[in-house]
């Protein structure tokens, strides 16, 4: 596959991947809005927070790893697809482990909430647990699906599971919600097993079609999928193996950054069960737009740096055309994340009170919320840029710098911890922000160093696509000032019409700063066209 058809595969995945992040963020959003009429801030904390980081922590830790390993673009490339698939299926067992692990801390070692308040945390914590090591079983399946860009099946298996989750929910909200945490763990079993179904019907269905034998897989029946050893392969691709250690030992260190908030929180008790919740809901909302463009673009072109790249090899030493290729979409990548993220930071700061207002009343409007809601909205800015270049620089890693950067990450991890302990005794939830702001700036400006370094001897220079236009950041600042005025005058206390004058006010300098980005940003309206929007690449198709 030429690195141009890989980088179209990409981009269709990236939009579809998009697609499924807005649907799941529209309907989390709804679902916390209505839930939060029906059960108490201490039931939201603990399910968002406590059980949430038990079933995220299993996963993670029992399968990023792999997941970076197997579609690094060495597995099934010189050699069988029945290697890697016995390897991808030590995720099931090593998920048992973890599960059994984790699930003794959260029942023995963390603080118990009042069983009045929050009952049936116990059976909770076993349920989040088992519909970890349940979504596990679909783990080679799934690494299948992404190394052959079946951009579809996600997109079918995990809408039809989030559906059936919120549906389960909002039926045993309403009409049992004396049941407690049983409504929320069994929901989360359904979503779990549901997406393990979809994928087991896909491949059940796909193997030995015609459908398949047009595509060339590499597998041919059912049984393919199961783990066994061929005679003259060896039982596991043990350079995957080796790169899947080095991987676990970072992904353990990314974790802790990823959701070191909830680990303090968990661990430590700086906030009651009740403002852990609060924050919860404040951090969904303002990572929306973070969780359902940022991510998805980030999983999807860590695969086309991936193939594209040869991993651990100098710029010169490769196929020139490919690496210009590399060099152009990385430009275009940043300059994207850091128009949308300087777009949310500017208006974010503006409409955050109001936001909270309309979303969750004055339970989410008063107190910390919209300080809350005002620092994330900067912290989003560079959780944009940070995506982009960690994909660019995991995809172009050779296994020693990847065993380097853990202690790298060993340290932010350490100091996270610390920052996040401090500053929240000092700022309340706040501070949980600072200290994510401080340890992704430091994660970008390791980044940086690394991208910096890489084309330093070549004719690209990737790092201009940090870059805004002059006439963008004027329209960005004006739409600051102008909208911050605008808040003072009109919201939120006078009723509608103020607040309909303030949303009509952002809306213009919204559409000011976007006539901005047209007339100064045309590679990347370009590029956005032809390679994120599936209708215009269907078009030229």
């Amino acid at each position: 596959m030429s690195s141009q058809d890989i980088l179209k595969n990409a981009s269709t995945l990236a939009s579809y991947n998009v697609l499924l992040q807005v649907m799941f963020r529209v309907l989390t959003f709804l679902l916390n809005a209505f839930t939060l009429r029906f059960v108490s801030r201490e039931l939201i904390g603990v399910v968002n927070v406590r059980l949430t980081l038990l079933y995220s922590t299993l996963v993670f830790l029992s399968r990023e790893a792999f997941r970076r390993a197997c579609l690094s673009g060495e597995s099934g490339t010189n050699q069988s697809w029945r290697p890697v698939i016995n390897l991808l299926w030590l995720t099931v067992p090593l998920g048992v482990l973890w599960a059994a692990l984790l699930a003794c801390v959260w029942l023995w070692l963390l603080e118990v909430p009042d069983a009045e308040t929050v009952p049936y945390y116990g059976p909770a914590v076993v349920f989040f647990a088992l519909a970890g090591v349940q979504e596990l079983l679909a783990e080679p399946l799934w690494v299948l699906a992404q190394a052959h860009m079946f951009v579809r099946l996600k997109v079918v298996a995990e809408s039809l599971a989030m559906i059936a989750k919120c549906s389960v929910t909002v039926v045993l909200v309403v009409f049992a919600r004396e049941w407690g945490l049983y409504i929320f763990s069994g929901a989360h079993l359904v979503y779990t097993g549901f997406l393990v179904l979809c994928y087991a019907v896909y491949f059940v269905r796909f193997l030995g079609s015609k459908e398949a034998a047009k595509k060339n897989f590499p597998l041919q029946h059912v049984r393919d999928l199961l783990p066994c050893k061929e005679d003259g392969e060896p039982l596991i691709d043990w350079t995957l193996a080796r790169l899947t250690w080095s991987f676990f030992k970072q992904s353990f260190l990314k974790q802790i950054l990823t959701e070191g908030e909830r680990y303090v929180m968990t661990f430590l008790n700086v906030l009651s069960f009740g403002d852990q919740g609060v924050y919860d809901i404040v951090n969904n909302l303002g990572s929306m737009v973070a969780r359902f463009i940022f991510l998805p673009i980030e999983e999807s072109f860590y695969i086309f740096f991936a193939k594209v790249l040869e991993r651990g090899r100098d710029v010169k030493s490769q196929k020139q055309e490919e690496v210009a290729i590399a060099a152009e979409v990385l430009e275009r990548l940043l300059k994207l994340v850091l128009v949308i993220g300087l777009i949310i930071t500017v208006f974010g700061y503006a409409y955050s009170h109001l936001a909270l207002d309309i979303y969750g009343g004055s339970l989410l409007s008063s107190g910390a919320g919209p300080s809350l809601l005002r620092c994330y909205s900067c912290y989003v800015l560079l959780l944009a840029v940070n995506g982009v270049t960690e994909c660019f620089v995991f995809a172009a890693m050779s296994q020693e710098e990847v065993d380097k950067y853990n202690l790298v990450m060993l340290a932010l991890s350490v100091s996270f911890l610390f920052l996040s302990y401090m500053l929240t005794w000092w700022a309340g939830g706040v501070g949980f922000i600072l200290a994510n702001c401080l340890n992704m700036g430091l994660r970008i400006f390791h980044s940086l160093l690394y991208i910096h370094r890489y084309f330093q001897f070549s004719q690209w220079k990737p790092l201009r696509g940090l870059l805004p236009s002059p006439l963008l950041l004027l329209a960005l600042a004006v739409s600051a000032i102008v909208t911050t005025i605008s808040e003072a005058v009109f919201c939120c206390d006078s009723g509608w019409l103020p607040r309909l004058v303030h949303i009509g006010v952002g809306a213009v300098c919204l559409l000011g700063v976007l006539v901005a980005v047209l007339l100064t940003e045309t590679q990347l309206i370009e590029f956005v066209r032809t390679q994120l929007l599936p209708r215009y690449r269907k078009k030229q198709t």
